[in-house]
Formats: structure tokens, C-alpha cells, sequence
């Protein structure tokens, strides 16, 4: 009997997975030097007070990774590379129909390389906050019911920027207040995940989405610390407000990221991190579920690495929420990726503002659209009243993060207004608001009646919409040509949608993008000439060191 016993323990043993991988935990380090080196950095967005998080531990974040990746290697990592990085999700598909991948080795692929790049402080970007423990084992069961009949986002890992809410992992903003903000699914989230998303965590931000402190760095949040720009660490600005989205998604960490722009938090970090990045009209997709500034002017929307991928994501996130009054009889259930290459700039009449002549990278880009079959009309921009704006948003955000805090916050966030968060914030502001939260509390400064508010919507959405259609009926354009996020407040106060596409890098070597503006619901259109732009020019790199 005793034998018996003996060799069963020893098949026991012999038939358990050996371990390949352990995670070294993460040593804080003496950051002094790197932030001396930045102190007279030309932008004052680059003047860093800390890098580090002084509230996330990382080792709390391996450990939702630890047991996903244990019996992953590093040749498992370099064998599987051909086929996921800088892939196109089609091809990811492709690559797992044909038995080269799984959706679970897709997945572990990905956490590898957030470990392998954020545990060390050579390559550390700051741009991931949060780890789904569960996102292999979901990845698991999309192996098992895999269908040719799937959406093409089926089983692919995707980041959300952590603003907004999913039930995997709490959502923060990046603010010590929400710490525990342990929610149910946005409704984004639960349209991607009834077609086969695999959420993998959560991105860093800007703080309450660029909306807290006055003289800070695009990419700060007192939870994650100071997120950096794999193009440039310490050196290129990331972008905000979804900098962790873009950096994540500049550095493959993920097939696809979500980020939310209010006024240029999409079309940003994007840009500044060589990315395809859509701005979509205001209605297009829910915001419920996610912590706002504006009802007025928020979106969320797809940060992906090609358009394509920009198409694929887009579609996966439609509907209408009978909770968001914006998405009323919105497009729904459009397939934007399935006929995207037939797109073409030929004959469209392409806006080239003149107060953006001197943009030597602009302007060579509209050489390359007219060669590519594009007619570039030049107009003056107009002068537009835009007082107001930030008043505007001031007055939005006092009612709609009550809003968000009462529907969608966890019970244990017992703070319910801007008052009460000031308040919690002073009670420890070295821990909580490192560079202040001048315009979090500069809120309460701003108080508008029903009327007033009504009407600097109004005004602000006519001047918007004059902005664009002034030149637009007057010379028969098609789209107007913008730079980066350049012109982002006026689209976001007329509720076009902007799409920004890599145009190229400053010889700074930091990446820039031509945007694309066009009017309400013409997503499709833009993806298209997205599409034949960023094939017929292939400028994007991938940075250096993140290879």
C-alpha cells in the first residue's frame, strides 16, 4: 500500500506544470536625480514633482498578474512576438483561426509585457493602474466557444482608461477619494463584453480627466504617479487626458485602448503618442458609467495603433443606453471596419487653415493628402466667442459627478459632491493633491442658474458649429484639417467628431497627427479616409525600446 502511495506522489509531481515565470517585486527607488533633470524642462508640463506613486503599490497590481503568467516564459513571450506586436486585430483573429495563437496566450502575452516593461524603472511608462484577475481564465472560455460568426473583438484584450467603471477592477479617475470605487459594468463595457472583449485592467489618466489641478503635468494622478512617453521618457509630454491609454497603447500593452475626451483628451494623447484616436460625435456612444466632467460635451472612444482597429473597437461599443438621453436614436449595430478599404481621399475637398501655415509638418501633409487624390482648400479661421468655456464645464461637472457618484459609484464612497471631495482632499493635500486642485475646487466658484446655463450651452454649441460650417458652405468642404488637438475645443463645443491619425514626428522626434473634423455621424466616412491616409502614407514607428 505504502508503495502504491509512493509512486502516485511521485506521477503526482511529475505531472505538475513547472512554474517559468516569478514576478522580482518592485523596489521604490530614489527619484531625485530624474526629477532635478526635469526642473528646467522648456514646458512646465514636464516639471515633475514625483514620478512614483505614493498611494499604488505595485506589487499589489503583480499580483493579479503573478498566477496568469506563472507557467509563461520569456521564449513563450519571444516565440509568440511575430505574431501579436503591431499586428492589426484582423490578423490577431487570423493568427488564432489558423491554431498559431489562443486568446489565452494572446492574453498572457500581454500581461508578460506590462510586467516586463513597468517592473523595471528603465522602461517603467506608469501607465497601467489596475490587472483584471481574471482575464486569462476569460480568455479561457472565449477558446472554447470561438465561432467564425464572432465580432472581430471577440477575445481580444482590451485597456479602459480608469475613468471609466468595470466590475473587474475598482475605478478610480486617479483620485485617492475613489479609491474603492468598486462598480458595476459601464455601458460601453457591457456592449464590448456581450460581443467577446476581454477586459485586461485599467490605464492611467490625467486626474479626474484633466479637471483637478492648475499648473501640472498631462499624465498625473495621485493614485498612479506620473505617466511617461515611450517615445520620449522625461522628455515628450504624454498628452492628457487619456495619457495611460495612449502610452499603453503606444508600448503594446494591449490590442486596443478606450480613453473619453471632453476637449482634446482623446485627440491628445493620440497624437503624442502616434496613434489612431477618435473623437466621436457627442451621442454616438454611452457615457453612463463613466466619471464625467460634462454631460454636455464627454465621449468615450477608441486609441488604437492603426484605423482598422479604430473601426473594430468603435463598432463594439454602440447603442443606445436608455440611461444617457445623448444616445437616442443614435447609428447602432454599424459594422465600420467591414468596408473600410474602400475608402478614398480622391476628390474630397480637404480644409487647410491658415493659421497652420507655418507648421512645416502640416503643411507636408496636406502635400500627401493632394497627391493622394485629396483637394486641399485653404480658408481663414474665423473669430469665434468662446467665453465661457470653462465656465461651462465648471457648472456641468458640479451636477453631473453628483450624478455619477448617487447612479453609478460604489456605497463606500460616502463623498456625494465637489464640496465634500475639497474637503476630503485638504484633510491630507501632500498625499492626495501633490500640485494642488485649483480648478477641482475653482468648480465652486462658478455658480450659474438653470437660465445661464441653458443659454452658454447654446451659445457655445452656435459658435462651435459657425466655427466649422462658415468656411465649409462657403467652400464646399468635405472635412477640415487640424493638428493634434488643436482646435478639439471647438469640435467639442459643435459635437463634430475628430479623428487623428499619425502624420509624422517633430524633429524633436516627438509623433504628431493630422486630425480629421468632420460633421455630426460621419464616423464612417472618417475612418475611411483614415484608412486610405494612413495606407497610403505608413509613417507610424513604433518607439524605441518598446520593440
Amino acid at each position: 500500500m505504502k508503495r502504491i502511495y509512493v509512486i502516485s506522489l511521485l506521477a503526482l509531481f511529475a505531472c505538475t506544470p513547472q512554474i517559468k515565470t516569478e514576478i522580482p517585486a518592485w523596489v521604490p527607488y530614489d527619484e531625485t536625480s530624474e526629477i532635478e533633470a526635469n526642473a528646467e524642462h522648456e514646458s512646465i508640463r514636464m516639471q515633475f514633482k514625483l514620478i512614483q506613486s505614493r498611494i499604488l503599490d505595485k506589487n499589489e497590481v503583480w499580483k493579479n498578474v503573478a498566477d496568469q503568467i506563472a507557467y509563461f516564459s520569456e521564449e513563450d513571450y519571444e516565440n509568440l512576438k511575430p505574431l501579436i506586436l503591431n499586428q492589426d486585430i484582423p490578423t490577431l483573429q487570423e493568427n488564432v483561426k489558423s491554431g498559431k495563437l489562443s486568446y489565452a496566450t494572446l492574453t498572457q502575452w500581454y500581461l508578460y509585457r506590462i510586467v516586463k516593461f513597468e517592473n523595471d524603472r528603465n522602461t517603467m511608462l506608469n501607465s497601467i493602474i489596475a490587472i483584471n484577475p481574471n482575464a486569462v481564465e476569460e480568455a479561457r472560455e472565449k477558446d472554447k466557444s470561438r465561432s467564425d460568426d464572432n465580432h472581430p473583438i471577440f477575445g481580444i484584450p482590451v485597456l479602459l482608461k480608469d475613468n471609466i467603471n468595470t466590475e473587474a477592477v475598482p475605478t478610480t479617475a486617479g483620485a485617492h477619494v475613489l479609491l474603492n470605487n468598486q462598480t458595476t459594468d459601464a455601458y460601453i463595457v457591457e456592449k464590448m463584453k456581450e460581443k467577446g472583449a476581454i477586459v485586461l485592467g485599467k490605464t492611467s489618466l490625467s486626474e479626474w480627466a484633466n479637471f483637478n489641478c492648475l499648473r501640472c503635468p498631462n499624465g498625473f494622478s495621485a493614485v498612479a504617479g506620473q505617466t511617461l512617453n515611450p517615445y520620449g521618457r522625461r522628455v515628450h509630454d504624454t498628452g492628457g487626458s487619456s495619457s495611460g491609454s495612449g502610452v499603453s497603447m503606444a508600448a503594446n500593452y494591449a490590442a486596443a485602448t478606450v480613453g473619453t475626451e471632453t476637449s482634446g483628451s482623446i485627440l491628445s494623447p493620440s497624437s503624442g503618442n502616434s496613434l489612431a484616436g477618435l473623437k466621436p460625435t457627442i451621442g454616438l456612444l454611452s457615457r453612463g458609467g463613466i466619471v464625467p466632467i460634462s454631460s454636455t460635451l464627454d465621449t468615450p472612444g477608441p486609441m488604437t495603433k492603426n484605423v482598422i482597429d479604430n473601426a473594430i473597437l468603435l463598432s463594439a461599443m454602440t447603442g443606445e443606453d436608455p440611461r444617457d438621453d445623448a444616445t437616442k436614436g443614435n447609428p447602432k449595430n454599424k459594422s465600420y471596419w467591414e468596408d473600410i478599404t474602400s475608402g478614398s481621399l480622391e476628390g474630397i475637398r480637404f480644409g487647410v487653415n491658415k493659421s497652420y501655415a507655418e507648421d512645416s509638418l502640416y503643411m507636408a501633409t496636406v502635400s500627401k493628402i493632394e497627391a493622394l487624390g485629396g483637394v486641399p482648400v485653404e480658408f481663414e479661421p474665423i473669430e469665434v466667442d468662446f467665453n465661457g468655456f470653462g465656465d461651462l464645464l465648471s457648472a456641468d461637472m458640479q451636477i453631473d459627478l453628483a450624478a455619477y457618484l448617487s447612479e453609478y459609484a460604489s456605497d463606500k464612497i460616502t463623498q456625494k459632491t465637489v464640496e465634500e471631495i475639497v474637503a476630503y482632499n485638504e484633510e491630507d493635500s501632500a498625499t492626495r493633491t501633490p500640485y494642488g486642485h485649483g480648478r477641482f475646487k475653482g468648480m465652486l466658484d462658478v455658480q450659474l442658474s438653470e437660465e445661464e446655463h441653458a443659454q452658454l450651452k447654446e451659445r457655445l454649441n452656435n459658435e462651435g458649429i459657425r466655427y466649422f460650417e462658415t468656411p465649409m458652405q462657403e467652400l464646399e468642404l468635405d472635412i477640415v484639417l487640424g493638428v493634434n488637438n488643436r482646435g478639439a475645443g471647438f469640435a467639442a463645443a459643435a459635437k463634430y467628431p475628430a479623428f487623428t491619425v499619425p502624420m509624422g514626428y517633430r524633429d524633436s522626434g516627438r509623433p504628431a497627427g493630422i486630425t480629421f473634423i468632420g460633421r455630426p455621424w460621419t464616423e464612417d466616412q472618417l475612418l475611411k479616409i483614415g484608412y486610405a491616409f494612413e495606407q497610403g502614407t505608413k509613417v507610424r514607428v513604433n518607439p524605441e525600446g518598446y520593440e
